[in-house]
């Protein structure tokens, strides 16, 4: 990010991303489903009991099985709980819950993949993250390990830190989630993307957020 792009992030009056946040915060205390509830009837005060719980996503899901991402949490929790039907992947209103949710963490340091069950799935999502694919025949790795201090058409190459999501893209003019944007490199290296909500999708979720450890949350970021 430049300075521009920074002070736009931390000043909460002129960061995009806090429009999807404050709609997540109706959203948590509005009822839903045919169990006439609400997120704030079992878990009270987000900015309390929800501290935290992005930096540790995706997870291990005891019942699945299988780790699941912020995003996916929320659905269960509403089909689970509230017996509402899931939002849509990139819809303004599940865009919103989890950009709620994950400004509780501001500032927590990402602890995701730390889970002794997770293990085989962050190893899954580093072998994605190496595997060359598309006609560019191209890794994450490439990318985001070799080339990381360049440049790609005009854009500075990151090393893959997702600290931020969901966050505001100025290239978007939206906000958007990590796996909108893995998906975009996907394609970038014309590639076939992986649906959201798949299992590839989440475990490279995971491998990137276990890379990030222990550096803060800065939920809803802003980006070029």
């Amino acid at each position: 990010m430049g300075p521009e792009t920074q002070t736009m992030q931390n000043d909460d009056t002129a960061n995009p991303g806090m429009l999807w946040a404050l709609d997540g915060e109706k959203l948590w205390n509005g009822k839903a489903g045919t169990a006439d509830k609400s997120c704030a009837d079992c878990h009270n005060d987000a900015r309390v009991t929800m501290k935290g719980v992005a930096a540790r996503y995706p997870a291990f899901d005891k019942a699945l099985g299988r780790p699941v991402g912020l995003e996916q949490r929320i659905n269960l929790e509403r089909t689970g709980h509230q017996q509402a039907t899931p939002l849509a992947y990139e819809s303004r209103e599940l865009l919103a819950l989890t950009a709620f949710v994950a400004q509780q963490s501001r500032g927590v340091e990402i602890s995701a993949g730390s889970d002794p069950e997770l293990e085989p799935f962050v190893a899954k999502g580093r072998e994605l993250f190496m595997q060359r694919q598309g006609q560019l025949n191209l890794a994450c790795a490439n990318c985001h390990d070799d080339n990381w201090d360049r440049h790609l058409a005009g854009s500075a190459v990151t090393q893959a830190h997702p600290t931020g999501y969901p966050e505001y893209r100025l290239e978007w003019q939206s906000l958007g989630s990590l796996q909108r944007r893995l998906r975009s490199c996907i394609f970038g290296i014309r590639a076939q993307p992986y649906d959201y909500g798949a299992a590839e999708m989440v475990e490279l979720e995971l491998y990137l957020m276990s890379r990030a450890r222990g550096m803060p949350m800065e939920a809803p970021a802003v980006r070029p």
